[in-house]
C-alpha cells in the first residue's frame, strides 16, 4: 500500500498563500468535501490510528464518492500513513455496507477545499487550501504518493520545499486530525 506523504499547516494569511497558488498553478478546483468516518463500536479502528472514512466530493462539474482507509501512522513527525482509496459508484450503498459490516459512523463534517495539482521533482503533488466551517481557520494540505517507507523522506522532502516556497513556517504545521479538532469544537 502506497504511503500518502502529506504535511498539513495552519494558513496565517489566506488571502496571500491563495494569490500565490493561483500564480504559480492556475485557479484550481473548488470542492466540498462531506466527511463520514467510521469506526467499530468499541473505537478499535481510530483507538489504533486507522481512519475508514466515505467522502463525497460535491465540484463545479460533478460529484463522486470515494472509500478511503488509512493505516496508522508510519511517521510521527508528518503524520503519514498508509493509503488505500477507491471511487464508489453508489455512496448509499458504500453506507449500507459499512454500517453492514458492523461499523458506526463515528464524526461528520464538511471540508470546503480549493485544490491544485501540479508535478515538481518528479512527482505528482496536490495542494488543497481546506476551511472547516466549525474550525474557524484555513489550513494548507501539500500531498504526494510515497511508493514505501524507502521513499517517505524524499517524498517529504518535496512537499516541505512547495510548503516552504508559499511561505508557510515549519511552526505552522500540525500534525491534529480534523476528526479530533471538530470533536473537540462539538458541544
Amino acid at each position: 500500500m502506497a504511503i500518502e506523504a502529506e504535511l498539513k499547516a495552519v494558513v496565517r494569511d489566506p488571502e496571500s498563500v491563495l494569490a500565490q497558488l493561483k500564480g504559480r498553478y492556475g485557479t484550481g478546483r473548488a470542492e466540498v468535501y462531506q466527511d463520514t468516518y467510521y469506526d467499530a463500536p468499541d473505537g478499535s479502528l481510530m483507538g489504533a490510528d486507522r481512519e475508514l472514512r466515505i467522502r463525497t466530493v460535491h465540484g463545479p462539474d460533478d460529484t463522486r464518492t470515494v472509500l478511503t482507509y488509512k493505516g496508522a501512522r508510519v511517521d510521527e513527525a508528518s503524520g503519514s500513513k498508509p493509503e488505500a482509496e477507491t471511487r464508489v459508484e453508489d455512496a448509499d450503498a458504500a453506507h449500507a455496507i459499512v454500517r453492514g459490516l458492523g461499523l458506526v459512523p463515528r464524526i461528520r463534517f464538511e471540508k470546503r477545499c480549493r485544490n491544485y495539482t501540479f508535478e515538481r521533482d518528479g512527482r505528482s503533488l496536490l495542494a488543497t487550501l481546506v476551511r472547516v466551517p466549525e474550525l474557524g481557520a484555513t489550513f494548507i494540505e501539500v500531498e504526494t504518493s510515497a511508493p514505501g517507507q524507502d521513499d517517505l523522506g524524499l517524498a517529504l522532502t518535496v512537499v516541505r520545499a512547495v510548503l516552504a516556497d508559499l511561505g508557510i513556517a515549519e511552526d505552522d504545521l500540525t500534525t491534529e486530525l480534523y476528526t479530533d479538532a471538530v470533536a473537540a469544537a462539538r458541544p
